[in-house]
């Protein structure tokens, strides 16, 4: 798909363009798009430099984009809209800004809502996130680190296409021992009835709904508090809010090159594991994936990798010139 405007840059299977997206998205047809997968700016306290709205101004804001990717959308096609939460000014207290903005996205259009259903929520833990706001965190010590993101998975229809066999895990050392020496029917403690079905090889663990995306799984333990690069002193270390784990790369080929060419990384990037994630689970090679928010366009750069057609809108040219890095010839 190509859209009656000149793209920035464009790849073998997509292609860039700088402008509004709101804009931008009145030039696809309806029900065109199988998958939106994105991080909006969000509503937090402090002003980020690639902006963002107020928390009593945000669900509004939104709905503007949400009713254009529910146009645009297939009625088997997915959103999944990445979100930070935020706290309330001067109080250790959050703000429901985000709760808000699924409830209004999924009322019926009648209702005065876009009318997507909420198919499930994932979440994101970022062991990188600063502990703010500081004053609760590391002052007080009234609150924990808040580590976790949001991803709402909504749909047009109740059944949207996906299948959870292609973003299998692979089986623990445990299951695999299972699988080989077979498994004995039993009633758990929780009264649900084990049968000896549980011991069959289907090819991988199902997975839950927090995405782990740490390089090597292996090498820490579940919860394992992370030191990060930047941070050097034991008190920016804080407890989290989810017990999982995940990496974080300060110096990988895009940051790398940024700096060579003397060019502005985006300060706030998806990790590969998350649109990874989610393109597996909602697409198959050859559909459409849409990012509204580029920013670094990690989105764009795994849906090139998996063979999907995209687009990728952004607004700000520092970081579409940044974005195109990922796409050189040697980048992983």
């Amino acid at each position: 798909m190509r859209l009656n405007c000149n793209s920035y840059y464009e790849t073998k299977f997509g292609a860039t363009y700088l402008g509004n997206s709101l804009e931008l998205m009145a030039g696809i047809p309806d029900d065109s798009i199988d998958l939106i997968c994105t991080s909006p700016p969000f509503a937090l306290v402090r002003k980020k430099e690639y902006g963002n709205v107020d928390a009593d101004e945000y669900v509004e804001w939104f709905k503007n984009f949400a009713k254009q990717f529910h146009r645009i959308l297939k009625p088997t096609g997915s959103l999944f809209i990445d979100i930070g939460g935020s706290w309330i000014k001067g109080m250790p207290v959050r703000s429901l800004y985000h709760f808000e903005l699924v409830v209004a996205l999924c009322k019926p259009k009648e209702k005065g809502g876009i009318g997507f259903y909420l198919a499930q929520e994932l979440y994101w833990y970022n062991p990188a996130k600063l502990p703010t706001p500081a004053e609760w965190v590391t002052v007080r010590r009234e609150r924990v680190k808040d580590s976790v993101n949001t991803i709402w998975w909504l749909s047009k229809e109740p059944h949207p296409k996906a299948n959870n066999r292609r973003v299998l895990k692979p089986y623990s050392d445990a299951m695999k021992n299972l699988i080989k020496n077979g498994y004995k029917p039993k009633v758990r403690p929780s009264g649900h009835d084990i049968s000896d079905k549980f011991g069959n090889d289907r090819g991988g663990a199902i997975p839950p709904n927090i995405i782990d995306g740490r390089c090597s799984t292996d090498k820490e333990e579940i919860g394992q508090p992370t030191l990060i690069q930047e941070i050097l002193f034991e008190d920016l270390v804080q407890p989290v809010n989810v017990i999982s784990a995940s990496n974080t790369a300060s110096k990988d080929y895009y940051q790398r090159r940024c700096k060579e060419e003397g060019l502005k990384p985006h300060p706030a990037r998806f990790p590969q594991a998350l649109p990874e994630f989610v393109i597996n689970l909602c697409t198959e090679p050859g559909d459409i994936v849409l990012e509204p928010f580029a920013g670094s366009n990690m989105t764009g750069r795994v849906a090139e990798t998996l063979q999907r057609r995209w687009l990728a809108f952004e607004i700000d040219e520092d970081y579409i010139k940044s974005s195109k890095l990922r796409f050189e010839q040697n980048a992983p």
